[in-house]
């Protein structure tokens, strides 16, 4: 429990189980709408894979992170109160407001490989 509320204690981390919580991205995404470094994304994703926070699925080369069923079904007061937490705080309203965005935008993981100029606001 206690490496599980240690990888909780990070806002990054938080940012990530909040865009997670309703959608389903990959690292590329969560890149773009974070803007961060693949290697800064990567490192907190797998920290919270290591917390099995989050699971993954591999589709062709693009792997896809979403919010572990199990991390929720073992954690049901714990996630709602992450999630209660989450709402309209100014940071995770705007990463939000990137992520309707991104998807308005169309793009994906396959158009954002090949731009690197890519900013959502």
């Amino acid at each position: 429990m206690d490496n599980l509320l240690k990888a909780l204690a990070d806002e990054t981390r938080l940012r990530i189980i909040n865009l997670l919580k309703e959608n389903e991205m990959c690292v590329c995404e969560l890149e773009v709408i974070l803007d961060m470094s693949q290697s800064n994304v990567s490192r907190h994703l797998g920290r919270l894979r290591a917390e099995k926070i989050i699971s993954f699925e591999r589709r062709g080369q693009w792997i896809h992170y979403r919010i572990d069923p199990d991390f929720i079904k073992e954690n049901q007061l714990l996630y709602q109160h992450l999630k209660d937490k989450m709402k309209n705080l100014a940071l995770f309203d705007k990463d939000l407001k990137r992520l309707e965005q991104y998807k308005r935008s169309k793009e994906t993981c396959e158009t954002l490989k090949t731009k690197q100029d890519i900013v959502f606001h």
